[in-house]
């Protein structure tokens, strides 16, 4: 993740002014403006870590927000990984993730922010590995989907990532999906795969989702490059499965629709390369986590 790119950055900015950072009347009037401080950032439950790199970038803007643009008027501060913690690892309860050292006021100001963010992205990250885990001994790599928190598109599929994950679509225009609706306006699954496949850019792969066998055996016959199995039973997919291997061998084949972790394993054994779970990014669990904040510690 480059949490220096603008993408990254002003998404960390939305999250600051929407808490009012830089106005932290709470601090203003309890905390000495020079008091320096460290921060102790502990999960309180195991998880996968995601977001540590969100700490320094966070506390970077924000000193840009209460000191302007020039650099000779910004605090120096210093992020430390504790333990050679860093995204994609697995913490225990109690263990310490991340060391901040800065004044008293950086650190009140920025922490919920900070802590919001990490305990999502590692909530998501937890949940993308215990599906990764429940996948092992198939072939079947576990991806995420488009439904992302508004805005947060980006954290939350770069936190797949960091739990083992695979990223399937970043938005609408990367790659071909045809869908149900699509299917339904589009004159019919046959006309929408034949202007689909005709009209697309070089390199544009075009994925049909399919729902039933006569939506199979059309995609299959009108040349669809990639087939999503949606809302079927584990037989159904095992059936699709081999009609597809004996038809298409070599096309990637996708399963979705109420995926969960007590079955996913079934439909990896189905010989699907891909199995697309929503509840990735669309419900994960936050994590447990805290700061500790103490003075004069240095």
């Amino acid at each position: 993740m480059d949490w220096k790119s603008r993408r990254i950055r002003t998404i960390l900015e939305a999250a600051l002014a929407e808490d009012k950072a830089a106005n932290d009347v709470t601090t203003v009037l309890t905390v000495e403006p020079g008091l320096r401080a460290t921060g102790t950032i502990v999960a309180k439950q195991p998880c996968v870590i995601s977001g540590v790199g969100a700490i320094p970038a966070i506390l970077d803007i924000f000193g840009k927000m209460v000191s302007g643009d020039n650099p000779g008027n910004q605090s120096r501060f210093e992020v430390v990984s504790h333990l050679e913690i860093f995204d994609g690892v697995r913490v225990k309860k109690g263990q310490t993730i991340a060391v901040i050292r800065h004044h008293a006021a950086a650190i009140l100001s920025c922490e919920r922010v900070m802590l919001n963010l990490i305990q999502r992205m590692s909530g998501i990250a937890t949940l993308t590995n215990a599906y990764v885990k429940a996948l092992s001994g198939t072939n079947a790599k576990v991806v995420d989907t488009r439904k992302t928190i508004p805005g947060l598109r980006a954290l939350d599929k770069y936190a797949v990532c960091c739990g083992g994950g695979t990223n399937h679509r970043l938005d609408l225009q990367d790659g071909i999906l045809i869908k149900a609706s699509h299917i339904g306006l589009g004159g019919g699954l046959p006309s929408a795969l034949e202007h689909a496949l005709a009209k697309r850019k070089p390199g544009q792969r075009v994925e049909v989702e399919v729902r039933s066998q006569e939506e199979l055996d059309q995609a299959l016959a009108g040349g669809a490059e990639a087939i999503l199995l949606e809302g079927m039973a584990v037989a159904a997919v095992k059936k699709a499965v081999k009609q597809i291997r004996d038809t298409r061998p070599g096309i990637p084949i996708e399963a979705s629709g109420n995926i969960t972790l007590d079955t996913v394993k079934s439909f990896g054994l189905t010989g699907v390369d891909f199995v697309s779970v929503a509840a990735l990014t669309q419900s994960p669990e936050t994590i447990d986590m805290g700061m500790r904040v103490t003075a004069n510690v240095f």
